[in-house]
């Protein structure tokens, strides 16, 4: 019998540009992968890891049933590359035994006795985080709930919340008209972009340069992206200095227009007064930009009609991540440029009635940052707590002792500071569940390993990245092939515990009673609903019938499957409505900022450790879960880390060398290579490496290297107090040469 050949047009979801995709597919199964060409913004383009995706989707190691750790069995597994230590089981043994031990904990501790673990892939599937928090909310509101943005957004979403009222109010530069972009922190070459959905973000960069523009690289590291454009060195975790140093030559040179800023925002005066003692001068010593250049800059800021200030990653996991990104915007605001064509925009999947919307989830949202963690007292930020202090919430007793936790789509011992701390909790807890497609260095300690879809195994609608387009964008996918094995969606397996958990859990009851009646009208209770009629209520959408010809969810996926543009622009003039306090203005006076800049000028570092590592994102990693990929892991690749030759020679350290790196903290070792695209006094080391031989990925397993976040910190004085941030960039370290050592992680 002939096979049946199918190609299928859909998107990737592994990173933020979410490029089109035409996936090939025989007799059911995926074969291959290539970039869609018809697709209006990524053209064509593709990474290496969306292409090699079809490696993760047919991975021969992957979890596709069920599996219950052994009696007795050793954690994380009896085998290196084995899932020895587990069986399989079916679903109802496997629901069923969690449903009885969740019962028993909720009863006799409550709903403080619960966590949840999202990790970085379940924000690209709104199915997969509306069943996280329903099923942690529905719990109880003592249930705790942990995600990846603490090591990676959540300094931006409160900065926004402190300006604008709303954590979802956050500008974008408006890539396709600014002639000036600053990018600090950021490597979109390599990233593709983040808090920033622009496919072929090089190339919009380079469009940029041919207008006549620039594009400054703000960064310790001349990275991928710096190399390609103008490389403005700083030192690590300085940007805040930066940043108050340009403020304060628009306010002491008279560059600001005085009105304008004040027509939008409230605290103008004492955001004067808190940059006034930054001079260019005082900050120098302390970034290692000179006097001229930073005078110069915020002259090019104030004076070039189409400006932006951007930062990502490397701005927002210092020491100091929510004022550097206040003051990012307040740069941005004091400039001139904030809600302005080609400055620092507000892109939304506006809907009707958004502004009251907006209004009230800030409201909701700045409630929630009350409340307080139990260990370290740090805000509750966009009700997700620090996952820096997961492991001290499971260990250390009391009311709210962490008893059961359920982890999704993530590898938090690789991805929190002091992973070993958080494995030992891990053997102390009464029940863990893991949702996931690999046995990980986490989801190897838990109790049960649940298969979960990849992103081809289900529909989708990228809603977490609309508020993020470059181009207002709209695009749908249906599943390309059904689940692998006994894999389900995690929605699925949520709902499956909803139902099971509805005699004891008052929330899922009614919830259960909601499905029995909309059930009676046809109607099943699924996330799609609400992504349909938000679609339907944003631009472009069809008004439940009164747009004619407007879109809907089924419209995207039947009419346009590579996707439509809604509008050529980011619309500007929208701040009132992208401001959720009742003011309708810009809030620039808050305690915790004025905090935040004493702690910065007092700061102090350590003796003994006269460097300071950073992170550095590659090719061809995502975080940690890309490590078991043929095609992404070939010529023997390893995990290397970065220091400058002036550096190397004074330690007597040479390329390929092993070094052993320590901090306050920890300590690794790690091979090293020398450069000369690396500010002294740094060393970058690469995340998500650590494999440890633990579970079923055994490629991942065989280039092991170090886990860079045994070089931070838990300890809750060192989790940033705004936002709960993990501190990750600008640790102090000092490096040795390890003479014949094979680079592993000590033991």
């Amino acid at each position: 019998m002939a096979s049946t050949i199918e190609h299928k047009t859909t998107f990737c979801r592994i990173c933020e540009p979410l490029c089109g995709m035409v996936a090939t597919v025989e007799d059911g199964r995926l074969t291959a992968l290539r970039p869609d060409k018809e697709h209006p913004l990524s053209a064509g383009f593709a990474c290496q890891k969306g292409i090699a995706f079809t490696e993760v989707q047919n991975d021969p190691d992957r979890v596709t049933t069920p599996l219950r750790r052994r009696a007795g069995a050793k954690r994380p597994g009896d085998e290196e590359g084995s899932a020895s230590g587990y069986v399989p089981v079916s679903w109802d043994e496997a629901l069923s035994d969690i449903t009885d031990r969740l019962a028993a904990i909720l009863k006799a501790h409550g709903s403080g006795a619960v966590g949840w673990y999202m990790g970085n892939p379940g924000a690209f599937s709104y199915a997969h985080t509306f069943a996280a928090l329903m099923f942690i909310k529905g719990l109880g509101r003592h249930g705790h709930y942990f995600t990846a943005s603490s090591q990676d957004t959540n300094s931006r979403l409160i900065a926004s919340q402190l300006l604008y009222g709303a954590p979802t109010s956050v500008p974008i530069p408006d890539l396709t008209r600014t002639d000036l972009l600053v990018m600090m922190g950021s490597n979109p070459i390599v990233s593709h972009g983040s808090f920033l959905t622009a496919p072929r973000i090089k190339d919009r960069m380079t469009d940029i340069v041919k207008r006549g523009g620039r594009v400054v690289i703000v960064d310790p590291r001349r990275t991928e992206t710096a190399a390609a454009f103008e490389w403005l060195p700083v030192v690590p975790d300085t940007d805040s200095f930066l940043l108050l140093s340009l403020l304060q030559v628009m306010f002491a040179d008279d560059l600001v227009d005085t009105a304008r800023v004040t027509a939008q925002a409230d605290g103008v005066d004492w955001l004067k007064a808190l940059c006034a003692p930054f001079t260019p001068e005082f900050t120098a010593a302390r970034t290692g930009i000179d006097a001229d250049t930073v005078r110069s800059l915020a002259r090019d800021l104030v004076r070039e009609p189409r400006a932006a200030v951007y930062g990502r990653l490397g701005t927002c996991v210092g020491r100091y991540g929510t004022l550097t990104t206040y003051l990012i915007d307040a740069v941005n605001l004091v400039a001139g440029n904030l809600d302005a064509p080609g400055g620092s925009v507000f892109s939304s999947m506006e809907t009707v009635g958004g502004r009251w919307q907006a209004t009230m989830m800030g409201l909701a949202m700045r409630r929630s940052y009350r409340k307080r963690s139990r260990i370290g007292g740090i805000p509750i930020a966009v009700a997700m707590e620090p996952a820096a202090l997961m492991a001290k919430e499971i260990t250390t007793g009391g009311d709210r002792q962490i008893r059961a936790m359920f982890v999704s789509a993530g590898n938090p011992v690789l991805s929190v500071p002091n992973g070993d701390e958080l494995e030992a909790a891990f053997d102390s807890l009464e029940l863990s569940v893991a949702l996931d497609f690999y046995v990980t260095e986490t989801t190897g300690r838990c109790d049960y390993i649940l298969p979960v879809t990849t992103m081809y195994e289900r529909d989708d609608f990228p809603y977490t990245f609309q508020a993020f387009q470059a181009t207002p964008f709209r695009q749908a996918t249906e599943a390309v092939v059904a689940p692998s094995g006994e894999a389900r969606s995690e929605w699925d397996i949520v709902e499956d515990l909803t139902v099971r958990l509805a005699h004891s859990v008052p929330a899922f009851a009614a919830l259960a009673a909601a499905r029995k009646a909309l059930g009676l009208f046809g109607i099943a209770l699924k996330p799609r609903m609400m992504i349909d009629a938000l679609i339907r209520m944003s631009q472009g959408g069809d008004r439940f019938g009164l747009r004619r010809g407007g879109l809907t969810h089924r419209r995207l996926t039947e009419n346009h499957p590579h996707g439509v543009v809604v509008a050529p622009h980011i619309r500007t003039g929208v701040l009132r409505n992208s401001v959720a306090y009742l003011s309708r203005r810009v809030r620039l006076a808050h305690a915790g900022i004025g905090a935040e800049v004493d702690k910065l000028v007092r700061r102090g570092d350590p003796n003994g450790y006269p460097l300071r590592m950073i992170g550095m994102r590659e090719p061809r990693s995502e975080n940690s879960w890309m490590h078991n990929s043929p095609l992404l892991m070939r010529g023997e690749r390893g995990q290397r880390a970065l220091i400058h030759v002036d550096d190397a020679a004074g330690l007597g350290i040479s390329d390929g060398d092993v070094v052993r790196v320590s901090s306050p903290y920890g300590e690794i070792t790690v091979e090293v290579n020398t450069t000369k695209d690396l500010m002294t006094g740094v060393i970058a080391v690469p995340h998500g490496w650590g494999h440890q031989g633990t579970g079923t990925w055994r490629l991942a397993n065989r280039a092991g290297g170090a886990n860079v976040n045994r070089l931070t910190s838990s300890a809750p004085e060192d989790v940033e107090s705004l936002s709960g941030m993990a501190w990750l960039t600008g640790v102090p370290v000092r490096v040795e040469r390890v003479s014949d050592v094979v680079a592993a992680d000590p033991v």
